[in-house]
């Protein structure tokens, strides 16, 4: 009974296993725990920030809005390594706690670029995949392949997510912060590409604050954008696929003798998913 059920999860794309599963329980709980410690990460960081920054706030030279706006900006500027130089540690104090907030920075962005924009980008994927369920099989195909989305659609959705933070970026720094439209574009996108040369950064209480989340959701964006190129340029006859269950090394093996072909799975596939216009027995 086991071999059956991985045998047909394995031969159906994951988001089309059964249309009687909520889409929560797709996701599996270790998921939810990996998002769940992000945020308390995420949380702890920036109090250590804010914390270093409160308290030592005579010892930090730059410009000045609001004292938890800019220990905010602070962190997330620091934590995404765009360091704009605007808010810098003039004491010997205060650069030894910033060195301990920028290496415990690194630590919690590894984790978060491998462990929870991989998380994102396959929720993003599931949620493609559902909406492009349809019968013109085609279509499908050239979206699709072997229950993946191509990699060129997940570039050009990586590209979009980017320029749609640059873009965003740009307008609000030249309708808010004031900066003609070359500037606000400029800004926007060494910040987003988190290069930060710090002869422009955000001045009003209101630019910093908008930071805080946009400069987080561009690296991630940035990210994902990185992963896919990676996986572009990676060679697939360099691989060597080894099956990760009974059932696909069965399936493997049954392709390998000519036993079973392509085909038919796809007809298994097919069959599956017509299942339900079937009417259920005894009706």
């Amino acid at each position: 009974m086991e071999n059956e059920i991985l045998l047909s999860e394995n031969l159906l794309p994951p988001q089309e296993r059964s249309p009687e599963t909520p889409a929560d329980a797709a996701v599996p709980k270790s998921k939810w725990t990996i998002l769940v410690l992000t945020i308390i990460f995420l949380f702890v960081y920036l109090a250590l920030g804010v914390f270093t920054y409160s308290f030592f706030r005579d010892q930090f030279s730059g410009t000045e809005t609001h004292p938890l706006v800019d220990a905010l900006y602070f962190s997330i500027v620091t934590f995404c390594t765009v360091g704009y130089g605007d808010i810098v540690p003039s004491t010997s104090t205060a650069k030894i706690l910033t060195i301990v907030l920028v290496s415990i920075g690194v630590v919690f962005l590894d984790f978060l670029l491998n462990r929870v924009v991989s998380h994102v980008l396959s929720l993003q994927e599931s949620a493609i995949l559902d909406r492009i369920k349809t019968r013109n099989r085609a279509i499908r195909d050239q979206i699709t392949e072997n229950g993946r989305i191509r990699i060129k659609w997940k570039l050009c959705l990586a590209f979009c997510a980017v320029f749609l933070c640059v873009a965003i970026g740009a307008l609000f720094l030249h309708f808010v912060e004031r900066l003609d439209l070359w500037d606000s574009v400029y800004l926007s996108v060494i910040s987003v590409t988190t290069v930060g040369y710090g002869d422009k950064a955000f001045k009003t209480v209101q630019g910093r604050g908008f930071a805080v989340f946009w400069l987080l959701l561009s690296t991630i964006a940035m990210a994902s954008l990185f992963i896919y190129f990676a996986e572009m340029r990676i060679d697939p006859n360099t691989l060597i696929k080894l099956p990760i269950s009974e059932s696909e090394f069965i399936l493997s093996k049954l392709k390998e003798s000519g036993k079973i072909k392509e085909d038919d799975i796809n007809g298994i596939v097919t069959e599956f998913e017509n299942r339900e216009n079937v009417p259920p027995s005894g009706s």
